[in-house]
């Protein structure tokens, strides 16, 4: 059985998530947890909230075991950005994108297929 846990809008590049959603893909959840709990990065502890969603829901709505799960899929994908600008020379504005992103975690308890 798979379980999907999403966090939205996100104040943080998908580009710089991306590193660490790729680490932990394909791991059991709970070494992913320990990974996470030790990469200093932004996104490593947003990643990790999602993470503990899914296997809380997991648990809860489907009574699986939290010890045989694994991460079948860590996506980032892109989100709205925020557009602001900046004044610069000559009363002219630069702008300035701030982009936001989405983390989709599925999680599995069946067997990897070798």
């Amino acid at each position: 059985m798979e379980v999907k846990s999403t966090t939205k809008y996100v104040r943080l590049s998908p580009k710089k998530a991306r590193d660490v959603a790729r680490a932990i893909q394909g791991l059991p959840a709970a070494s992913a947890m320990d990974i996470l709990r030790f990469t200093p990065k932004k996104a490593a502890q947003l990643i990790s909230k999602t993470l503990k969603t899914a296997m809380a829901d997991a648990e809860h709505n489907f009574s699986l075991n939290a010890e045989s799960l694994t991460i079948k899929e860590a996506t980032i994908g892109i989100g709205p950005a925020l557009k602001r600008f900046k004044p610069r020379a000559k009363g002219s504005a630069g702008a300035i994108r701030r982009p936001t992103s989405h983390i989709f975690i599925t999680l599995t308890d069946e067997a990897k297929a070798q």
